[in-house]
């Protein structure tokens, strides 16, 4: 059988080297063409451009989009980089605002404790909060004052903005403090401007509800929510805080104390009210004294006096 010498003939390298000789060739002569000073040749340099650029504008059209998208790309970049530096800027910003709310609370509570008298008659001693013994079942703190500080059970705390709570078990130098949003703590306030009297009950939630409320239409969410002093609990006018209503249209009341910076706290000294021992005092008017009574004696006869008709 005879061999096909064609079919084992390459033609590609051939071509390949003749393709690449005739565009050597073609871009050495436009350089040489493109580069030769001369009026004719600036003439035919003229003429060629005017003849051919003009037909060749949609061949230009992607050369022109793509640099469109890179000026874009780096336009875009260069927001990119500016939205960074601004969200750093912003997040910096957010701890120094951070720090601000902080010092600004703590110099309203150090004011609150050193200037600010709720009652002329109230006087109070300052603590520092040991231990945050809150949990799901309890909620609590432990300061450094005890008995020996004068602390007596069932004294209101404060920390210079909102009542916090009352002592609940006294030691020689630590004293415990329930707070509010314990599940133990009921309190009797009174909220303004309406003045309807409730009681707040807590429920170990940051915001405890109002209960046993007389007239519920007469509250609205925004109202103050201070201390009634009934009972004897806490002294009347006492800070607790403004109603909301949660999404159950149940109302409660969020509380104006930090519940999450107790540092130090302020343990008010109430005096227990004066006792009446007897209520005919409080009772009976006074009336004038009586004039004795006139004894005569036994043999003396009454004397009859007669009005004439004049």
């Amino acid at each position: 059988m005879a061999r096909d010498r064609n079919a084992d003939y390459d033609f590609r390298t051939p071509v390949r080297r003749i393709l690449i000789g005739v565009t050597g060739v073609v871009l050495l002569a436009v350089f040489l063409v493109w580069r030769i000073d001369s009026p004719r040749v600036e003439r035919f340099r003229t003429a060629f451009v005017d003849r051919v650029v003009p037909s060749f504008d949609w061949a230009l059209v992607p050369v022109t989009k793509l640099a469109d998208m890179m000026s874009g790309f780096e336009s875009y970049a260069s927001l990119y980089d500016q939205n960074q530096e601004l969200r750093r800027e912003l997040q910096r910003m957010k701890a120094w605002k951070e720090a601000a709310v902080q010092l600004e609370q703590q110099n309203a509570k150090l004011l609150a404790q050193n200037q600010v008298r709720l009652d002329p008659k109230l006087t109070s001693v300052s603590g520092v909060v040991l231990a945050d013994s809150g949990s799901p079942f309890r909620q609590s703190v432990l300061l450094n004052v005890g008995s020996r500080d004068g602390i007596v059970d069932g004294w209101a705390t404060t920390d210079g903005l909102g009542i916090v709570g009352r002592i609940s078990g006294v030691g020689e130098r630590t004293a415990r403090v329930i707070l509010l949003t314990d599940a133990s703590s009921r309190i009797p306030v009174t909220i303004q401007p309406s003045g309807q009297k409730a009681m707040l009950v807590g429920d170990n939630t940051a915001s405890p509800p109002i209960e046993y409320l007389e007239t519920p239409e007469l509250v609205r969410p925004g109202d103050r929510v201070v201390s009634s002093g009934d009972g004897g609990v806490f002294p009347a006018g006492l800070l607790v805080g403004e109603v909301k209503a949660d999404s159950e249209k149940r109302l409660r009341v969020r509380l104006s104390a930090d519940y999450e910076r107790l540092n130090f706290l302020r343990v008010l000294r109430s005096h227990p009210a004066e006792e009446i021992g007897e209520a005919g005092g409080l009772v009976l008017p006074a009336f004038p004294p009586i004039a004795p009574a006139v004894t005569l004696p036994e043999n003396a006869a009454p004397t009859i006096v007669e009005q004439g008709d004049g």
